[in-house]
C-alpha cells in the first residue's frame, strides 16, 4: 500500500514581477514527498530550487499548478510544522546559543519550562552540550550552523527545509555537516528538502533527489538513492555512488571530466 504523500506538487509555476519583462523562476514542478524522505534539490544556482522551498513554506505564493503540504492524517500549520535551515547560520549575536535555539518557542508561544529541556536534548542531539550559555562569535561555522539546526527542530516541525545550510563552510567542515545531518535525521525522523548545487552531496544525503534544469527550474528527473544507511564518507568511492553521479550529470548536460567537477565544486 502506498503511502500518502506528506508534500504534493503538481505543475507548479512561479512568475517574479519586475519593471521590465516578468521573470519566470519555476516553469514546470511535479513532485510527491512521503513522511521521513530526505529529499536532495539539485540543480544549478539560480535554477529555482530555493523558490520551491519558499512555495512549500508558504512564504511565496505560486502563479500555476497544484501544492499541498500534509494530509488527512496530518494536519499542517506552515507558522508550526515547517523549521527552516538557512546557508548562514543567522543567529543572533546578542543571545546566547540555547536562547537562540528557543527563538521559535517564544514566537509561537510554547511553554518555555519544557522547551528549554527541549533545547537542550537538541544541542545535545547535535554536538553542542556544554555550549548552551555561549554566544555565536564563540563558535565555529560548522557549530553555528548545528545550533541553527536544533532552531529549526525545537517547535518538533513535521517538514524541514534546508536551504544550501553548508554552502558557506569550508569542504572538510561540510563533509563532518554531511555527515552530522544524516545522523540527525535519522535520529529524528524528520521529513526534509536539502536544497544543494553539489552533485556529491545529493547522492549522498538523500533517499530520493529531484534534478532541476537551469531556471526556469524544471524537473528534469526524480529517483530513488537506493544505498544503504548509514552512509560513510567511503561510500563516494564506489561505483554504485558514482552511477549516481553520473546520471545527474548526464540530466544536467554535464559531461564525467572537467566541465562537472566544476560544477559540484561551485
Amino acid at each position: 500500500m502506498t503511502k500518502e504523500p506528506i508534500i504534493h506538487m503538481k505543475g507548479i509555476r512561479k512568475v517574479y514581477k519586475t519593471r521590465g519583462a516578468d521573470l519566470l523562476a519555476v516553469s514546470d514542478v511535479t513532485m510527491d514527498v512521503e513522511d521521513g524522505d530526505f529529499v536532495s534539490l539539485v540543480g544549478p544556482s539560480g535554477c529555482g530550487k530555493s523558490t520551491i522551498l519558499k512555495i512549500l513554506a508558504d512564504l511565496h505564493p505560486h502563479d500555476g499548478g497544484t501544492v499541498h503540504v500534509g494530509s488527512e492524517s496530518t494536519p499542517f500549520d506552515p507558522s508550526r510544522d515547517i523549521g527552516m535551515v538557512f546557508q548562514q547560520s543567522l543567529l543572533l549575536k546578542w543571545r546566547r546559543i540555547i536562547d537562540n535555539v528557543l527563538l521559535p518557542a517564544e514566537i509561537i508561544g510554547l511553554p518555555m519550562k519544557e522547551s528549554r529541556e527541549r533545547a537542550r536534548e537538541l544541542l545535545s542531539m547535535v554536538g553542542l552540550s556544554g555550549y548552551e550559555s555561549h554566544y555565536p562569535y564563540e563558535l565555529s561555522g560548522g557549530m553555528q550552523q548545528r545550533a541553527s539546526i536544533a532552531r529549526a527542530l525545537i517547535h518538533d516541525p513535521k517538514l524541514v527545509l534546508m536551504d544550501e545550510p553548508f554552502g558557506a563552510l569550508d569542504a572538510l567542515t561540510r563533509e563532518k555537516m554531511n555527515l552530522e545531518i544524516q545522523r540527525i535525521w535519522e535520529a529524528s525522523n524528520k521529513t526534509i528538502l536539502f536544497v544543494t548545487h553539489s552533485i556529491q552531496e545529493a547522492v549522498f544525503l538523500g533517499s530520493r533527489c529531484v534534478v532541476l534544469t537551469s531556471g526556469p527550474a524544471r524537473m528534469a528527473d526524480n529517483f530513488p538513492i537506493e544505498l544503504p544507511f548509514p552512509r560513510g564518507l567511503s561510500i563516494k568511492a564506489t561505483p554504485e555512488f558514482g552511477a549516481y553521479t553520473k546520471k545527474i550529470y548526464k540530466l544536467l548536460d554535464l559531461d564525467d571530466s572537467a566541465e562537472a567537477s566544476a560544477a559540484d565544486r561551485a
